[in-house]
């Protein structure tokens, strides 16, 4: 891997063979573990402008109008996000000579407050080529990370690290971004919310709408001269065609009573057997990636497969030695002439992924030339912490990628689309539900990480009996299961709101994920918990779920900064009247500034006496902290007394009953204003 500096360039060819097709990175870190930044893309002609407004990619408009460059969204690392942006550079059309890509913050935040900016690049298999760490960014809310040139046919890359303190809008501007000064009331209320973090889904799929930058006042007319007509301005789409999505509630029945059942596209009665289900499973999947292209290109852009036709198989042959190898599944995608092509391999159930059956398909991708190896099963990836371990020959000039695919992963995306983002007509959205009704029935075996792993049982046991010591390994188990199992719920629970649903992971717990791993199991070996933080867009604060081994309970809490103005007992009036219809066991804890211990009490003492909440020496409040408790399963499985499940029922009803409660207007504090004032 290659390291830049500001202002240096390479050429792509030079650093692999394949770079038809990239992968771009681009992260930060917080030091409260706040804050955020949006990615955009611009392709730009020799003139260095766009040719259309549909060369301006942003979180409004992810993919370009050729579908050469598509924001693929967050992705969870050690510090706590990536944006991921997958470049096709063989169907980059030909008069398109620049790829800009930036990101840009709101709300007030500027890029100098991030720690840790870096843009990092990799090929079509997952090598990283280039590493790009950026030191100075400054007080600005737009900056450009860095661009893909052309330059006598080749494709080339330049570290740019350039601010723009007029934010996106001064960015779009300048490269020729139509920016409509007399735009729709409903999109500049659409980009104001999105830029004070209060964003919200709109089912039609807006052009690219920028603030517009001020312009002086014309100079008034001579009073003998007549004033000329304004020309008329150019009319131009406001929106794209309207997307279909599926209502959450579904229309009554005609059904004479509940025991009839609707007929279903993919019926589930007949399966017996993992066999049965891995096989009807895969080809399940890949025939709805086939009919719903949106829902195909958003599940393998990921893995670097370009957009364009895409044909799946099943029940493919393919020799091996001395008898022939069956993958589950073939995904072959056709753009331009050239083939991008997977193998996959299908578990269900709790069944683990076999390392010698993915070795063999990774061996048959190399000598073909496939560019990836898929593993599809219901467990959850981690970074550092591979689910099989295979060998990759080197010496072969042909790369092959290994990537993992959970089918909760394969859920949320289903979700996103029907749910909240719409696809292209009813059949699709129809075929999505389907897909989604068998994916969540009892006998699919696609029902995403469902057993905390053997370690878990004589963990809880070593924890009651005081007999867990550092540094075993069985700890470090449970840590990844908890890592697997919160990730899962982020996927879960964003689906179902359609908004942005991350893991926190403190910087100050270090980058390598086997180290922090290793920190956190000698932090449950000594006080018998597992933490974990959500961030989820468009709330006050991040949900934490804490489960204590030694007590049997799981405590959900968010803290909720205080009103910068007004008296602290309105202040704590306020906060009672927003939690009216939140359940009377609600503990609420109160922070002030000076050692952070405060008043606290349950929400049915403190309704008729919120002044109860008030410190009796005058300190100053900054946050409230809320709270639910709840017993929390023994089992290591999902089943009713499991402890899988009572994590998802906790984070349901808080989030239901509480968070949902909140004004986040006109209450929200940063995270940084928090710490100052503690």
């Amino acid at each position: 891997m290659q390291k830049m500096v500001k202002g240096a360039n390479v050429g792509l060819a030079a650093l692999s063979e394949d770079v038809g097709s990239v992968m771009m990175s681009l992260g930060w870190s917080s030091p409260t573990g706040e804050g955020d930044a949006d990615v955009s893309v611009l392709l730009l002609d020799g003139n260095g402008k766009v040719r259309s407004d549909a060369d301006f990619c942003f979180y409004n408009n992810p993919i370009a109008g050729d579908g050469s460059v598509q924001l693929l969204g967050k992705t969870p690392t050690a510090d706590g996000s990536e944006d991921r942006i997958s470049f096709d550079l063989d169907a980059v059309p030909p008069d398109v000579e620049q790829i800009v890509v930036a990101a840009s913050r709101y709300g007030g935040s500027r890029f100098g407050d991030l720690n840790d900016l870096h843009l990092t690049l990799a090929d079509s298999s997952g090598d990283s080529l280039v590493q790009f760490s950026i030191e100075d960014a400054g007080a600005v809310s737009a900056f450009i990370f860095g661009e893909l040139y052309r330059r006598t046919g080749e494709w080339k890359f330049r570290a740019v690290g350039q601010g723009y303190e007029s934010g996106l809008g001064g960015l779009a501007t300048d490269f020729g971004v139509d920016v409509d000064d007399d735009a729709g009331e409903e999109d500049r209320e659409q980009l104001s919310e999105k830029e004070s973090g209060q964003q919200e889904h709109q089912d039609d799929a807006p052009q690219a709408v920028v603030p517009a930058p001020r312009v002086p006042e014309p100079a008034p007319a001579v009073d003998d001269e007549p004033t000329p007509p304004e020309p008329k301005r150019r009319a131009r789409p406001r929106t794209a065609k309207k997307k279909v999505t599926l209502p959450k509630t579904a229309k009554k029945s005609l059904a004479e009573n509940d025991s009839w059942r609707t007929a279903r596209l993919f019926p589930l009665s007949p399966l017996k057997n993992d066999r049965e289900r891995e096989t009807r499973a895969t080809s399940v999947l890949l025939s709805v990636m086939t009919q719903v292209p949106a829902f195909g290109r958003r599940l393998m852009a990921g893995f670097g497969a370009p957009a364009g036709r895409m044909e799946t198989f099943t029940e493919v042959s393919l020799p091996h030695g001395d008898s022939p190898r069956r993958p589950d599944g073939v995904i072959r995608v056709e753009r331009a002439g050239k083939l991008w092509t997977a193998l996959v391999e299908t578990k269900t159930n709790g069944n683990a992924l076999k390392p010698d059956q993915v070795q063999a398909y990774m061996d048959i991708a190399a000598r073909r030339g496939y560019e990836a190896v898929i593993t599809l099963s219901n467990d959850v990836a981690l970074e550092g912490s591979p689910l099989v371990d295979v060998r990759i020959d080197g010496r072969r000039k042909h790369k092959v990628a290994l990537w993992h695919l959970s089918w909760a992963e394969v859920a949320h995306q289903a979700q996103m689309l029907i749910r909240h983002e719409g696809v292209d007509n009813a059949t699709h959205a129809w075929l999505l539900q389907e897909l989604l009704h068998y994916l969540q029935h009892e006998h699919s075996g696609c029902h995403g990480f469902q057993n905390m792993g053997a370690a878990w049982v004589p963990v809880r046991k070593g924890i009651d009996d005081e007999t867990l010591c550092q540094g075993d390994p069985r700890a470090t188990e449970v840590i990844e299961s908890w890592e697997r199992l919160v990730r899962q719920v982020c996927l879960r629970l964003g689906g179902e709101l359609g908004q942005k649903v991350l893991p926190v992971q403190r910087a100050k717990r270090g980058t390598d994920p086997r180290t922090r791993r290793a920190d956190l199991a000698d932090t449950l070996c000594s006080r018998g918990r597992l933490d974990a933080e959500l961030r989820i867009e468009g709330t006050p604060g991040t949900l934490a779920i804490a489960a204590d081994l030694r007590t049997g309970k799981l405590r959900t809490s968010i803290e909720v900064a205080a009103a910068e103005q007004g008296y602290p007992l309105n202040r704590a009036k306020r906060l009672i009247r927003q939690l009216a219809s939140a359940p009377a066991d609600l503990h609420i804890e109160t922070i002030v500034a000076a050692d952070g211990v405060g008043p606290r009490g349950t929400l049915e003492r403190l309704r008729p006496e919120p002044a109860d909440l008030l410190p009796k020496d005058g300190g100053e409040i900054v946050a409230f902290r809320l709270s639910l408790f709840k017993g929390m399963g023994n089992g290591r499985g999902s089943a009713e007394s499991g402890f899988i499940r009572s994590v998802d029922e906790a984070v349901d009803r808080f989030h239901a009953l509480v968070i949902a409660q909140l004004e986040t207007r006109g209450t929200r504090r940063t995270g940084d204003e928090v710490e100052a004032a503690r």
